[in-house]
């Protein structure tokens, strides 16, 4: 069966986005391969790829936290076929582009510490999806990338974090 999400709205569309992957890196009954398997069917049509993008970065997003209960980059990229082994590659570099950015500009990351506290389900959920631990035990977040993305021009190669980020504060 095709993985198809064009039937879901589009307001709802970065919510399921963050639940499926949240399921999908706790789970290890086999549900993050299934995931990644729809992201490449997804990645191969443009209609798709913006719902493939945000679901496989919040994958990437969960996995940088290093939690015991969660599953490894390493885990989640050998199961990447061949889209989606490159759009992980772009959303990495990006990321880490956004990180030495802001970095650059003064803006130095928080401690990652401190956003792995949060007990709040929902609020756990929409901080750990949107936030990357850096590898020196800090992290940036999606108001860190947006500001990049706006202020530089980069962006992941077919997809920007802008429209989506205006889509939800109800300004698209």
């Amino acid at each position: 069966m095709r993985a198809d999400r064009r039937e879901l709205e589009d307001t709802a569309d970065l919510t399921v986005c963050r639940e499926a992957a949240f399921r999908a890196v706790r789970d290890e009954g086999g549900s993050l391969g299934r995931m990644l398997g729809a992201v490449e069917e997804l990645l191969a049509d443009e209609a798709d790829r913006e719902f493939a993008v945000t679901a496989l970065e919040c994958v990437q997003n969960l996995v940088s936290h290093g939690l015991p209960d969660v599953a490894s980059a390493r885990d989640a990229e050998a199961a990447l076929g061949p889209r989606g082994a490159a759009c992980w590659r772009a959303l990495a570099d990006f990321w880490t582009a956004a990180a030495a950015w802001n970095a650059d500009s003064g803006r130095e990351p928080k401690a990652a510490a401190e956003l792995l506290t949060v007990e709040n389900p929902q609020l756990r959920l929409l901080l750990w999806t949107s936030n990357r631990s850096l590898p020196d035990g800090r992290r940036i977040g999606l108001a860190d990338i947006l500001r990049f993305e706006q202020t530089t021009g980069s962006a992941v190669p077919g997809f920007s974090h802008l429209p989506i980020a205006r889509q939800t504060a109800g300004q698209g």
